[in-house]
């Protein structure tokens, strides 16, 4: 069964519509890790050898973060940073992501249509993702399709309780050996 690690970077959880909700729908699944980086490192000063040991016990990494500055909140970009070493994640002997499947599950304040030529962002979400999709080619693991929610300036509550189950749709579908109910 594929081993799920869904690393969560969001600063202020608590106060999230979204990602609070999607933490929350996971934490039980039998083969999903949730892991908080701003609950785990409140103090940003991250245990790269538990990190490490983290990533190489499950098969999929999931990157959930609400989208900030066009890239991810700073916690997650600092993780990158740290735990993604040479000889380890990607160089001479660094092979211990190879053949494991990288994720992001993205929301956005903005509609879609912010996202692509003409749009208020002038880029695709796929186009901003770009450096995610670098670095998932330089560690050797193989890039599934993003999960994004749009919109979340915009919608109600009922259409977040609606992003849970697509959100679950979504890992199934790409993620070998699927998830659990």
């Amino acid at each position: 069964m594929n081993k799920i690690l869904m690393i969560v970077a969001h600063p202020n959880k608590e106060d999230s519509r979204i990602n609070k909700k999607w933490t929350e729908a996971f934490r039980n699944k039998e083969n999903i890790t949730v892991h908080e980086l701003y609950k785990e490192y409140p103090d940003e000063k991250i245990n790269v050898e538990k990190e490490q040991k983290l990533v190489e016990q499950h098969d999929t990494i999931i990157f959930q973060f609400p989208f900030y500055w066009y890239s991810s909140p700073p916690l997650l970009k600092k993780w990158q940073d740290e735990v993604l070493t040479y000889g380890w994640a990607y160089g001479r002997d660094g092979t211990k992501l190879h053949g494991k499947s990288f994720m992001l599950a993205i929301s956005t304040g903005s509609s879609d249509t912010a996202y692509r030529a003409g749009g208020k962002n002038e880029f695709s979400i796929n186009e901003l993702t770009k450096p995610f999709q670098a670095m998932n080619n330089l560690v050797g693991m193989k890039y599934l399709p993003s999960f994004v929610f749009h919109d979340l300036n915009n919608i109600s509550d009922h259409d977040v309780e609606k992003s849970i189950p697509a959100y679950l749709a979504h890992i199934r579908e790409f993620c070998e050996g699927g998830i659990l109910a």
